[in-house]
């Protein structure tokens, strides 16, 4: 049997805590829009300066394929996202449990990535699930681990645009 959905109880929600939600909802995707728009500076400054970043591209395999820490390690990682001729990451469902400057949280994303290699464009959907662990620094939310699982991939090709 599956556990249950975790949710969150709304009753005496303070305007506190609607604010923190709201701003890790905008930090999740901020992180979305400055991966499309290739804003790499953006993006790692969405992070801890000792964040961890772990990817695991077999949600199944309790083992990282990728581990990186601290922020100036994930340079590379989003300097990578311009090889692609474009990218479109759409999120969808979120959860977070929240605890006043620290949260936690569970978001889906449906990452679209097109390549270009010659006369011929290819299109790759990831499913992904982020595992994530937010903190509350100085007023603003970062990201102080996110766990990056693919569920799965399709590649097809892709008609001329």
């Amino acid at each position: 049997m599956a556990p249950p959905v975790q949710r969150s109880r709304h009753v005496d929600f303070s305007s506190q805590e609607a604010a923190d939600r709201l701003a890790i909802r905008e930090l999740v995707d901020a992180y979305a829009s400055c991966a499309d728009r290739r804003d790499v500076e953006g993006q790692m400054s969405l992070f801890t300066a000792d964040t961890e970043f772990l990817v695991y591209m077999d949600s199944r395999n309790a083992v990282p394929t990728q581990e990186i820490r601290g922020r100036d390690g994930l340079r590379p990682v989003f300097e990578n996202l311009k090889t692609y001729e474009a990218t479109t990451h759409f999120n969808g469902q979120s959860t977070v449990a929240w605890a006043q400057d620290s949260a936690t949280g569970v978001s889906y994303c449906l990452a679209h990535h097109v390549k270009v290699d010659g006369p011929h464009r290819s299109l790759m959907i990831a499913s992904i699930r982020y595992l994530d662990q937010f903190v509350k620094m100085d007023g603003h939310w970062y990201f102080r681990q996110r766990k990056l699982l693919v569920d799965w991939i399709d590649n097809r090709p892709l008609g001329t645009g």
